[in-house]
């Protein structure tokens, strides 16, 4: 028998730390590969940590409440030693990331492509004091309003006495309390007035702030959608039968504007100050509206490296995660392009607000089929055919009307020239 270390995996990019939740195994009791042993907390989602090693829990060396360092041991384990197979404790080291920088006023003369290497480095926030808070509370006093002398104020129950995730959440839930405004109904009656959980207060947040800080303009095109209409109607009894899963629009829409952003790279980037940093990746975000009426943004990550089955795969599986709050930290970090799929709300048309730091996003509307002219080389027709309208909001900044405009006609060209007699296996 052999007595093993396991260390906190990674939680996703630029995350250094985090909080222990729960411990969901006692020392002593048996685990297996993959067992869900902790459950942690981010700045950015919940998640559970799986067990590396088959064996039994010989000791935890952290409790329920501790902040975490990546990397660190949190517990050992007794393992049999041909079950053992060593693996190197993980070490956070800044990472380089060949990234091309496009400086603003070159973009003018087309001469902008430079290969820079960057080092990231890990950001620690902190107040003006000498007390340490997680990334987590950090995010939560962000979102609640909590000024640094209310936070200073709280007693912590962790390690060293750090405010932990219970401790700054229990302070919120006291505060709602004590508050004269924070009632259900309002003082005549006719009113009933709701507080916005945790995560609207998130989402109103950053929708103000992309609001500000990017120029939006949206442009709009109607695409005739009958060719993925007729085959997706053909294809999906097929697709379910070998696969046990659905082919729904939004994996053939997806495949759609990856494509188009091959074809027009200048969009799949970000700013940073005077600097435009165009992504390598292709990672496409897609939002996903929860049951309690929030929405979630998970990723697909190089997205260009999926054919059109193992996007479909990807994208029942991040929705069903997402509506399930099973979702990893990794799962909704490191998107470069987003998409929405309204006309699952029966929504014609939108203007999407964009995700920061990306600069662009796409809004596909609801599928109706309405009369069309067709042109044939014999003339006019006039037909029935399953048309969309399609919602492009990018940044004026640096995406110029053109950029924007071709990206989406070429996103409208992909679509209405689908191949109807491709496979999906």
């Amino acid at each position: 028998m052999k007595i093993v270390e396991m260390v906190m995996p990674p939680m996703g990019e630029s995350i250094m730390e985090c909080t222990v939740l729960h411990l969901l195994k006692k020392a002593g009791d048996p685990v297996s590969i993959d067992d869900s042993v902790m459950e942690v907390a981010t700045d950015k989602v919940d998640t559970e940590v799986p067990c590396p090693f088959t064996g039994k829990i010989v000791d935890w060396l952290v409790k329920e409440n501790d902040v975490v360092a990546i990397g660190s041991v949190v517990a050992t384990i007794e393992v049999a030693d041909e079950d053992y197979i060593k693996t190197p404790v993980f070490t956070p080291e800044p990472k380089e990331e060949v990234l091309e920088v496009v400086e603003t006023a070159s973009l003018l003369e087309k001469d902008y492509q430079q290969v820079v290497t960057k080092k990231a480095e890990p950001v620690f926030e902190q107040n003006g004091n000498s007390t340490f808070y997680s990334p987590l509370v950090l995010s939560i006093a962000r979102q609640e309003n909590i000024s640094s002398n209310e936070l200073e104020k709280i007693h912590g129950s962790g390690s060293d006495n750090r405010v932990t995730k219970n401790d700054i959440l229990a302070f919120v839930d006291q505060r709602k309390t004590t508050s004269e405004v924070k009632v259900t109904t309002s003082l005549n009656g006719s009113n009933e007035i709701i507080e916005m959980d945790r995560m609207r207060k998130m989402i109103a947040q950053r929708m103000i702030e992309s609001r500000n800080i990017s120029a939006h303009v949206t442009s709009f095109i109607e695409t005739d959608m009958t060719p993925v209409v007729n085959w997706r109607e053909h294809v999906k009894n097929e697709f379910r039968k070998k696969s046990g899963d659905s082919i729904t629009f939004t994996p053939i829409l997806i495949e759609a504007v990856v494509k188009a952003i091959k074809d027009y790279p200048m969009i799949n980037i970000s700013v940073e100050g005077d600097r435009i940093i165009k992504k390598k990746d292709i990672n496409i975000g897609m939002a996903v509206a929860l049951p309690d009426g929030n929405l979630i943004v998970p990723v697909i990550h190089r997205a260009d490296q999926y054919d059109l089955a193992g996007l479909a795969k990807k994208v029942n599986d991040l929705a069903k995660r997402a509506r399930e709050n099973k979702l990893k930290a990794d799962d909704v970090s490191g998107g470069t392009y987003t998409v929405s799929n309204i006309g699952a709300f029966a929504n014609l048309m939108g203007t999407p607000i964009i995700v920061q730091p990306q600069v662009a996003i796409m809004a596909f509307g609801a599928i109706k089929k309405k009369p069309a002219v067709i042109e044939t080389a014999q003339g006019d027709l006039l037909g029935i055919r399953s048309m969309m309208f399609i919602s492009h909001s990018y940044d004026h900044r640096v995406v110029d009307g053109s950029l924007g405009g071709m990206f989406l006609k070429r996103v409208n060209d992909y679509l209405e020239n689908f191949d109807v007699h491709r496979t999906i296996f």
